[in-house]
């Protein structure tokens, strides 16, 4: 009973102290308690989704998504961020105009495999380079191909096209990309047209032309987040994989 009285006593005091009513401070402990376990749950929510914001979490959450942000705001914690561009491709101002032509650059697909599109990027883990190619169908946009190597070569881009082939178990009417060497190459002709499937090929340095793989890349590289959590490559290839099952399922596409 003392000891009961005493912590009233205590809170009755405290609250004069701060200019509010006793039971005001029943509440902050209630409210501190609560925004704690809210900060697990978002934590755990960007473990998952590195790029979500306070709306797609409080989309996640079922919740108001100003709870969420003055949650964050109050725990400091933020999405990934890309600080910088990836560096691009080197420029091909030099190379020769390519026989082939921009077969799609008005054309809107009404249904999925008619247009596939091809891209590749890489990434910079640990002083090496780890090369992704995928093969994305711009009617669902969904990846639906892909291969990894330490190398980028043709070799790496027609891995993505057999992948996506043997997973969909479909040809495409026309297959799109940049006029990048790799798709340059007398390799690479020989197996898409012999596949009967219709060359497009972006105008030099035009990668709007390109642009649902360049979309796809912007966004990959923030959903995988910062590298330098895996420990070797094959953790990072794991998220890699994860990441783009994630794209093609799981992600919250805004609108």
């Amino acid at each position: 009973m003392i000891v009961t009285e005493q912590k009233r006593e205590n809170k009755t005091e405290l609250a004069k102290k701060l200019g509010v009513c006793r039971s005001s401070l029943y509440y902050r402990a209630k409210r501190d308690e609560l925004d704690e376990e809210m900060k697990k749950q978002i934590l755990i929510v960007l473990g998952l989704n590195p790029s979500y914001g306070h709306k797609r979490i409080a989309l996640e959450f079922k919740l108001n998504n100003k709870r969420i942000r003055r949650c964050m705001k109050k725990y400091g914690i933020k999405p990934y961020r890309r600080r910088a561009k990836s560096p691009r491709k080197k420029d091909d101002e030099g190379k020769p105009k390519s026989k082939w032509k921009n077969e799609i650059i008005a054309f809107c697909p009404v249904k999925q495999n008619i247009v596939w599109a091809s891209d590749f990027t890489y990434i910079k883990f640990r002083g090496d380079f780890i090369y992704l190619a995928t093969i994305i169908d711009i009617y669902t946009r969904e990846i639906i191909g892909w291969n990894i190597s330490t190398v980028h070569d043709t070799a790496l881009v027609l891995g993505a096209i057999k992948h996506a082939i043997e997973r969909t178990g479909k040809i495409p009417v026309y297959l799109h990309s940049d006029q990048g060497s790799e798709y340059d190459a007398k390799a690479y002709g020989a197996y898409v047209l012999g596949k009967g499937i219709i060359i497009s090929m972006s105008h030099k340095s035009s990668p709007w032309e390109n642009a649902f793989q360049e979309s796809f890349y912007s966004q990959f590289k923030v959903d995988l987040g910062y590298v330098s959590r895996f420990q070797t490559v094959e953790e990072l290839i794991e998220e890699i994989y994860q990441t783009i099952y994630y794209y093609n399922n799981e992600r919250i596409h805004g609108s």
